[in-house]
Parts: C-alpha cells; sequence; structure tokens
C-alpha cells in the first residue's frame, strides 16, 4: 500500500539543524534502500509556489508567498507500506526526528493512504 505524508511548519522557522538534516538523510537512504520510501524531499519556499483555485466557475491564479498562510507544506515522502501500521510507524519517526533534534520546532506530519488505479471511487453516470 503506499502513503504520502507531509510536514507543515510556519515558514518562518529557519534552517533545520545539521543534526536533523543528517539524520533525515540517514533515514531516507535506508528507506530507499529497503523500498519503503519511494520518494521524498523538501519544498521551495511559498514565494517561489502557484495556487490555482476553482471558485463560482473562475479559476485564480495565486502566486507566493501566501500572507493568509500560517503553516505551509514543508516537504513529503511516499511511502511504500505492508500495512497502515507500518504506515503510521514511518510518518511517526519522521516527527520524532523533528522532536528530538529541532528544540522548539511545532508542525506537524499529515499522513494519507494513495489510492491505487483500481481502488479510486466508480465515476458518475451523470
Amino acid at each position: 500500500m503506499r502513503y504520502i505524508s507531509f510536514v507543515r511548519m510556519r515558514e518562518d522557522v529557519g534552517d533545520p539543524p545539521a543534526e536533523l538534516v543528517r539524520a533525515m538523510g540517514e533515514a531516507l537512504t535506508a528507506g530507499f534502500a529497503d523500498g519503503s520510501i519511494v520518494d521524498a524531499g523538501g519544498l521551495f519556499p511559498s514565494a517561489q509556489r502557484t495556487e490555482f483555485r476553482l471558485a463560482g466557475g473562475t479559476v485564480t491564479t495565486t502566486d507566493g508567498p501566501y500572507a493568509e498562510a500560517k503553516e505551509v507544506i514543508g516537504g513529503y515522502a511516499i511511502l511504500e507500506a505492508r500495512s497502515e501500521e507500518e504506515a503510521v510507524a514511518g510518518a511517526r519517526r519522521m516527527i520524532e526526528l523533528h522532536r528530538e533534534l529541532w528544540p522548539g520546532w511545532e508542525g506537524s506530519v499529515e499522513l494519507s493512504r494513495v489510492t491505487g488505479a483500481d481502488e479510486g471511487p466508480p465515476a458518475s453516470q451523470s
């Protein structure tokens, strides 16, 4: 089963400590090697992002930064897991590394299962 996790945090927290960068690098290297991590990466700041929104039948485009955003997605990982428990444990390791190696950091890790081609809802018959 495939899962995606997002690390959410305030954008103004600054650069992560070198020890966290090293530990995350080791965790990612091990995950890529054993197949439990399919892809992962950090995301550029909101000043370099673009949002497309559909409301009232109109598509609008907004370039960052987004003044109203309290938190941003700072990174992601796509996990391959044999069970939900295994995926939860992997995502929890990510936030535990932040807790241990970045004192004062506050944020969250969101985990969601990714549907396969045969798992999505059927198309509506309108």
